[in-house]
């Protein structure tokens, strides 16, 4: 996979698990100021990820990323 088609499939993946429309969505999105959300949905986001791809990402670790983008990094990371 390479890394525009994970960074679809990760802001897919944000826009399910928080309820928002992925079109509004991109690796420059925050998630403190732009997405909001509970730490519930952090952990939905991490085990939808862990489930879709295939691969473990910490919990502290994605709660840690600032931006989708961020996460990516971290997803790919693990890949």
């Amino acid at each position: 996979m390479d890394r525009k088609e994970l960074e679809s499939q990760v802001i897919a993946l944000v826009a399910t698990s928080y309820g928002v429309d992925e079109s509004t969505l991109t690796v420059e999105t925050s998630f403190a100021d732009e997405i909001g959300g509970t730490s519930v949905q952090m952990v939905g986001l991490v085990s939808e990820i862990e489930n879709e791809l295939d691969i473990m990402v910490q919990l502290k670790d994605a709660a840690g990323c600032a931006t989708i983008g961020d996460l990516v990094n971290k997803v790919e990371e693990e890949m």
